[in-house]
């Protein structure tokens, strides 16, 4: 009689292996099978712990501006930083798929540019895919750099490079008809999937079944095909604490803790002793 599979080994057969790398097809195909995870990096330790930690993708995001550089908004993020960020996330990663932001003005102007963009994100810091804000409005361009061959993640609902626009980088997203229309022309454009930014969960997850291609929320409910958090807001860095934020670790308070003792072994010359000294 034939042995009866192994219930384990049939579960983890529907995820991917830590140790294969997480391709766009393979992105793509979890629909319906299993939830995506996404998390943003900026650099080596960071980008390294979360592809072992088992993420199936990673996002060099424009928000390096607030959360790398301290600054208020996205907008001053340049094509060469995310270039710079980009390379070394991609070089840290072993497993996860690495996405980049096409920041503000380099893929706004037309589809040429956008393309010249989106290109050299490839060539220059081996990132697999990118990612830009729009639906409608920015249909052609995710054709354009589609049809060249550079996968692109959409991004719909609350876009940050339209912060002034908005009237805010909070303000939740209602518009129904608009927004599906938005992630209906990004995946008829060639998207491989969608980012979701804080609309409804009952308009999420409509959105979600009404699409062929991943969503893959943050502040849009647990319908959405997967979900991304900015990883230093996860990890507590950063001190943004929004409600659609579930934070796993205080890092802050540990890592200031260490500094403090540091400092304090220091001044009082417990550091560096006979232990640390080179004969």
């Amino acid at each position: 009689m034939p042995e009866k599979p192994d219930s384990s080994s049939s579960k983890s057969s529907e995820a991917p292996s830590r140790r294969s790398r997480m391709t766009v097809p393979k992105f793509r195909e979890a629909k319906g099978r299993r939830k995506l995870a996404m998390l943003t990096a900026y650099d080596e330790p960071l980008a390294r712990l979360f592809d072992s930690g088992g993420v199936d993708a990673i996002l060099v995001g424009d928000t390096l501006g607030m959360v790398v550089q301290g600054k208020s908004t996205t907008l001053p993020v340049t094509l060469d930083e995310i270039i710079y960020h980009a390379e070394i996330v991609a070089r840290a990663t072993r497993r996860a798929l690495v996405v980049a932001d096409l920041p503000f003005m380099s893929y706004q102007v037309g589809p040429k540019d956008a393309l010249r963009s989106a290109g050299r994100i490839l060539k220059e810091s081996g990132a697999a895919a990118v990612k830009l804000e729009g639906g409608r409005e920015q249909s052609a361009t995710i054709r354009a750099i589609a049809d060249a061959g550079i996968p692109v993640m959409g991004h719909v609902g609350l876009r940050p490079q339209a912060v002034h626009a908005l009237g805010g980088m909070s303000r939740i997203q209602r518009e129904s008809t608009g927004l599906k229309r938005d992630a209906l022309a990004a995946q008829e454009a060639g998207a491989f999937a969608v980012v979701l930014e804080l609309i409804p969960q009952d308009l999420a997850a409509e959105i979600t079944a009404s699409l062929e291609i991943p969503t893959i929320g943050i502040g849009a409910g647990p319908e959405c095909d997967g979900q991304v958090l900015v990883g230093p807001d996860m990890l507590g860095l950063t001190g943004f604490r929004p409600k659609f934020l579930k934070q796993y670790v205080d890092l802050a308070t540990i890592v200031e803790d260490a500094a403090g003792r540091y400092v304090a072994d220091v001044q009082s010359g417990n550091f560096p002793t006979d232990e640390h000294s080179h004969d």
